[in-house]
């Protein structure tokens, strides 16, 4: 487990770090720990003062960030939980408002050379489950789907456009158990199709997306990001496939703009206002230099935005910024800094 640790390389780290805007004294969620890559450049750049809240539903990943966050256990706290209970985590350690929060959306190291099934590329049980609490394995969906769901599934979540063909090979092999029997199933779907990227990817990322229930959390877990960032709080995402960085874009191009009416209404009735300013209109994407050391950055997309919404409720976007909180002291239950910290950042607090 320590050799996969070591072998975890932070996509974008500079970038992330710059979009961030990490601050000494500041308070950041690390909403995918993974391998702590970015957790320990988040907290080395906050120091002195700054405080992390991680937080990784693996409980095999959490352990592996615990080792190489060790050296800041007084500056971190790390929590065995899913992203999709952000908030209640938060309330939970009195962690809110925050300067910063942090979605990296790739599957780590750890998980890809563990035998879960989440790699085409080592032969394992069909599992796919970044938690064990959780029930449905991507076995069950492959054994029990119709054969019109299963097409549907991997057209919808892996944009697998011969997912017809391939969900009538998989029905036709059942029961499919591991990840190998999955793997020549769909080779023998698409049998000649060649392309820059293995046959059996969309497919994989079809069911690990469906088991895990991916795009539902991290639809569910942004609204709740916004509302645990202070002014000026960054919302910063890295994601790897189309149907997240999508989902991103959408939402913070949404919380960008003023009215969200459908179109052709004579005027607003849904009362929105703009909660976020984007920061990077395009999107950012790794170096040549990085592609070069870390091949497995090539498909990520890091887009962030700013909170924009001040205490009393109003827009403001000026460069003034509130008066920094005292951080000395220890402990994560702090009442007056807290206090200091919702009158100075916060424009949400749920009590």
């Amino acid at each position: 487990m320590v050799m996969l640790a070591s072998c975890h390389v932070p996509v974008m780290l500079d970038e992330t770090m710059q979009a961030l805007a990490v601050q000494p004294g500041g308070r950041y969620i690390d909403c995918t720990l993974g391998g702590g890559g970015h957790a320990a450049a988040i907290v080395e750049r906050s120091s002195p003062g700054g405080q992390l809240l991680g937080i990784e539903a693996d409980p095999e990943a959490l352990k592996v960030a615990e080792g190489r966050l060790a050296p800041y256990k007084n500056s971190t706290l790390l929590v065995n939980d899913n992203f999709v209970n952000l908030v209640n985590v938060a309330i939970r350690y009195d962690f809110m408002p925050v300067h910063g929060i942090l979605f990296d959306l790739g599957l780590s190291t750890l998980q890809l050379e563990s035998r879960r099934g989440f790699s085409f590329l080592t032969d394992a049980p069909l599992d796919m489950r970044v938690s064990p609490n959780q029930e449905l394995t991507a076995a069950d969906i492959v054994n029990s789907l119709s054969e019109s769901a299963l097409a549907n599934l991997l057209w919808r979540c892996g944009q697998e456009t011969d997912s017809r063909r391939i969900a009538h090979r998989i029905v036709q092999l059942r029961p499919i158990l591991t990840t190998g029997e999955l793997v020549r199933a769909v080779e023998e779907a698409v049998l000649g199709r060649h392309g820059k990227i293995h046959p059996a990817t969309r497919t994989f990322q079809a069911l690990r997306i469906a088991v895990n229930h991916e795009l539902e959390n991290l639809s569910s877990a942004l609204t709740q990001a916004v509302e645990l960032l202070g002014y000026d709080g960054r919302l910063v995402v890295l994601s790897y496939h189309s149907l997240e960085d999508r989902i991103v874009k959408q939402f913070m191009q949404r919380e960008a703009r003023g009215c969200i009416c459908p179109p052709g209404l004579p005027e607003c009735v849904c009362g929105h206002r703009p909660t976020l300013h984007v920061i990077n209109k395009k999107v950012i994407t790794p170096t040549p230099e990085e592609l070069k050391s870390n091949p497995r950055a090539r498909s990520a997309k890091l887009r962030a935005a700013e909170r924009i919404i001040t205490p009393d409720g109003y827009q403001k976007k000026t460069e003034e910024s509130p008066e920094s909180p005292n951080w000395e002291g220890s402990g994560w239950r702090r009442p007056e800094t807290l206090m200091r910290l919702r009158v100075a950042f916060s424009s949400f607090y749920l009590s």
